[in-house]
């Protein structure tokens, strides 16, 4: 079955940065749009960037936009966020997902999530 594992989450202090990974396993990576989403406590899950299956195309929540990095490296079955510049209201569960429709990425409806990794950030 389709699993997605993230790591590299943690505490850091605000002007800090991390990077998270994502591995894949049981689908065919290379065709699968990618994405990265957040959840803080009592709030919605949030689109924070997106990435096509080829790499050559990406996204960002205006949040994030210039401070955090997505990447995939397909030969390795692995997709990635640096995030840059952290703050404190990054705070949250990030998860990554795969769809085959990078649509379904950006509409926050992708057929698969993995369980997430914590990322605190202390001011």
């Amino acid at each position: 079955q389709v699993q997605l594992v993230e790591s590299g989450g943690g505490l850091v202090q605000a002007g800090g940065s991390l990077s998270l990974s994502c591995a894949a396993s049981g689908l065919t990576f290379r065709n699968y749009a990618m994405g990265w989403f957040r959840q803080a406590p009592g709030k919605e899950r949030e689109f924070v960037a997106g990435i096509r299956w080829s790499g050559d195309n990406t996204d960002y929540s205006d949040s994030v936009k210039g401070r955090f990095t997505i990447s995939r490296d397909n030969a390795k079955n692995t997709v990635y966020l640096q995030m840059n510049s952290l703050k404190p209201e990054d705070t949250a569960d990030y998860y990554c997902a795969a769809d085959l429709g990078y649509t379904d990425i950006l509409g926050l409806r992708p057929n698969y999530w993995g369980q997430g990794t914590q990322v605190t950030v202390s001011s």
